[in-house]
């Protein structure tokens, strides 16, 4: 095994890191603000990590706690072999970070994987309150490009191809340069990362051999199937605030996904970004910045007691 290099911003933002326990594996975690502030919780997606928020890490830091781990099988975190990964499970690993801390309640700002972990969240939540048991509260959830709804879910065909029976095989001949095309495919035209923060992903991604996971990681778009009814029903049914912030030219969930967005929430939230693809918190760091700042102005957000 192989540990790539890595850049003085990849460097940095693990240094600055912590390590959770889940279990018997490791969790990375960037933490960052006052922590009298109310908590945003910042979930990332396939493939890549926490480091997905460092374009809008210092922003969000003025008016939160932070707290961005990378998910089982991610980034800096474990990847354990002989994992059966979930969804579930993710979510498992962010309540037990959470609980450590003594953290009851949060604001949560998610992106593709990253949404289906928050929509399992919001169901759990709203479980509770329906019971009116205690646990973990969500007070808003801002969700960017992802799955949301598995009938308007347009994986990759690399994705689907790692997906099959031929993902293994697929997957020991992932190199940097394969990654690179199929990374760059979902970014707008106008806005393709940079060679040197395609570095940066590759590394992420095959830190650890990481990039042979990738067949037991896609498990949650099957899973997104299984769990529709009670994901999509907890939206539908919940009176936490939620914001859509979409990349309209992402060819998985861009403009395609709004339109479902629109079709099944009462009254969608809504703020598209033309000419972004999959990553707007890469792509269009100030526009999402702008739009979850006047979402949570609406709410009261910063007011939010954690």
């Amino acid at each position: 095994m192989i540990e790539l290099p890595l850049s003085a911003n990849l460097r940095q933002w693990r240094a600055l890191g912590v390590f959770h326990c889940f279990g018997e594996h490791r969790i990375f975690l960037r933490e960052a603000g006052d922590v009298t502030r109310p908590v945003l919780l910042l979930l990332h997606g396939f493939p890549t990590a926490s480091f997905d928020w460092q374009p809008i890490w210092s922003d969000l830091g003025d008016h939160f706690h932070l707290l961005a781990p990378d998910l089982l099988g991610f980034g800096f975190s474990s990847k354990p072999r002989n994992h059966r990964y979930s969804v579930l499970g993710q979510a498992d690993l962010v309540e037990s970070l959470l609980q450590e801390r003594e953290i009851a309640r949060v604001h949560v700002l998610a992106h593709d994987l990253g949404d289906s972990v928050a929509q399992e969240l919001l169901a759990r939540h709203e479980h509770r309150q329906f019971l009116g048991e205690a646990g973990l509260r969500i007070d808003s959830i801002c969700f960017l490009n992802g799955g949301l709804f598995p009938e308007a879910h347009r994986p990759r065909p690399i994705q689907r191809l790692l997906a099959s029976p031929i993902g293994p095989l697929l997957a020991a001949l992932l190199n940097r340069e394969r990654f690179a095309r199929s990374f760059s495919a979902v970014f707008g035209a106008n806005t393709r990362p940079s060679a040197e923060l395609l570095d940066d992903y590759w590394a992420l991604v095959a830190h650890d051999d990481g990039q042979r996971l990738a067949p037991q990681l896609l498990g949650y778009i099957a899973e997104r199937r299984r769990r529709r009814a009670e994901w999509v029903g907890a939206m539908q049914a919940t009176r936490v605030p939620l914001r859509l912030i979409d990349g309209l030219d992402d060819p998985v969930s861009g403009a395609h996904l709004v339109a479902r967005y629109r079709e099944l929430l009462s009254v969608p939230d809504v703020v598209e970004l033309p000419g972004i693809g999959h990553y707007p918190q890469i792509e269009a760091p100030r526009k999402v910045i702008d739009a979850c700042r006047s979402f949570w102005t609406r709410i009261g957000a910063h007011r939010t007691s954690p």
